[in-house]
């Protein structure tokens, strides 16, 4: 092979992005990040994509400002996860998309009032705290964790939870 074919080959230029969540519990309720598309609201963990050069504490401290408004402490790693985007339902909207997503539980302030921040993702708009016992209720996204925390921070758990959504 030519070292300009091989240079040019696609599935040289595929990255993986790495994305750091928080879970963050107060009073037995998740923050989350409420998204609307077509009238429908749907949830995520505050967080989102690390840039070069960063770590994945700073890039979670950073995307939970610019989202909700909000400092945090980091701690311990709860999950990863890997989501293939052509192996879910999003795959007709988003086939090449490949993300791991680091999990960690944190922390704010007692008196913390998070808020939408200055720098959203286009569908954002809103910052909830979702009932831990009603999870089941929304459509929060990785959907395993609805179960995972329906009681909370779970002491003993898998921390790698695959190729979910």
């Amino acid at each position: 092979m030519e070292l300009l074919t091989f240079l040019n080959r696609t599935d040289l230029h595929k990255t993986i992005r790495n994305s750091v969540k928080a879970i963050i519990i107060r009073d037995n309720k998740l923050l989350v990040i409420r998204n609307t598309t077509g009238g429908d609201d749907w949830y995520l963990l505050p967080g989102g994509g690390q840039n070069h050069g960063e770590t994945l504490v700073e890039a979670l401290k950073r995307e939970c400002i610019e989202e909700a408004s909000v400092e945090i402490e980091v701690g311990d790693i709860l999950f990863i996860r890997d989501y293939i985007s052509r192996n879910h339902e999003f795959a007709e909207e988003e086939n090449d998309a490949h993300q791991v997503e680091f999990i960690f539980h944190c922390t704010i302030a007692p008196d913390a009032q998070p808020g939408m921040g200055s720098v959203t993702d286009i569908w954002q708009t809103g910052v909830e705290w979702l009932p831990l016992k009603r999870l089941y209720e929304f459509d929060l996204y990785p959907s395993q964790l609805k179960e995972v925390l329906a009681q909370g921070i779970p002491d003993r758990h898998n921390i790698y939870l695959g190729d979910v959504n």
